[in-house]
């Protein structure tokens, strides 16, 4: 798919990979629609940064968490191109001490509202004939962090879904996932939790939020390429 023109909606596009991600497919060509929930600061610093560079912004705010969220996301959107499910939930829940709250906020943004965003929006795709998603798993979900178990067991469920939905939408609508590794690390960890983190990949580096968008970028313009999970994690999924 050629992106110049095309109408893309990002979910989480204000701030991290998200913004990133954003800012990469914008540089396209694409008409980016960028839904954001708090980050109000961050997304009218990303509006006037792609303003400068003549490149308009769509902004969309709303909270994927609750009910009818996404189907009224799906429905300000209009029709759609592709879309990018970034948006996502990331809390340490060590076992033993995982409540109800901190399963349910996970689940309801970085599953609930994937399936039903994508739903919405991937079968309007295959009833106009094309179009393409892309879905921001994790390497956590091909190998669970154990102090990030609903967080980890929430991104297998993206890389399942990316797979049934791969299934589901085809021939007409794609659907990919992209699987990073230490990128953009917490910013509450310390020097040992970010050394542990380099020392899990092959590369011995931290990837950047770049990297991740180049990745998605590169999974919506390849016309022939479904159902895969691509890992950015510098060979972390490998040791």
């Amino acid at each position: 798919m050629n992106l110049d023109g095309k109408r893309i909606l990002v979910t989480g596009g204000a701030v991290r990979v998200g913004r990133a991600i954003v800012e990469e497919l914008a540089a396209a060509g694409a008409k980016l629609l960028c839904h954001y929930h708090r980050s109000d600061e961050a997304v009218r610093a990303l509006e006037s940064a792609l303003d400068a560079r003549g490149q308009a912004l769509e902004l969309l705010r709303e909270d994927l968490t609750v009910s009818g969220g996404a189907a009224r996301l799906a429905a300000a959107a209009g029709p759609l191109d592709g879309l990018v499910n970034s948006a996502a939930a990331f809390l340490p829940t060590p076992l033993g001490e995982v409540s109800e709250a901190d399963w349910d906020a996970q689940f309801a943004l970085n599953l609930k509202s994937v399936f039903f965003l994508s739903q919405a929006v991937g079968t309007a795709m295959r009833e106009r004939g094309a179009g393409a998603i892309v879905n921001i798993a994790d390497v956590a979900g091909l190998r669970p962090w154990p102090r990030y178990l609903p967080y980890s067991i929430s991104k297998a469920g993206v890389i399942a879904l990316t797979q049934g939905l791969a299934r589901a939408l085809a021939p007409p609508v794609r659907v990919n996932a992209v699987a990073p590794g230490p990128v953009l690390l917490p910013e509450d960890y310390d020097a040992a939790q970010r050394d542990a983190a380099v020392a899990s990949t092959l590369l011995g580096r931290e990837g950047s939020a770049e990297d991740v968008a180049r990745a998605v970028r590169f999974l919506l313009e390849s016309d022939f390429i479904t159902g895969v999970v691509l890992p950015v994690d510098g060979g972390r999924s490998l040791r």
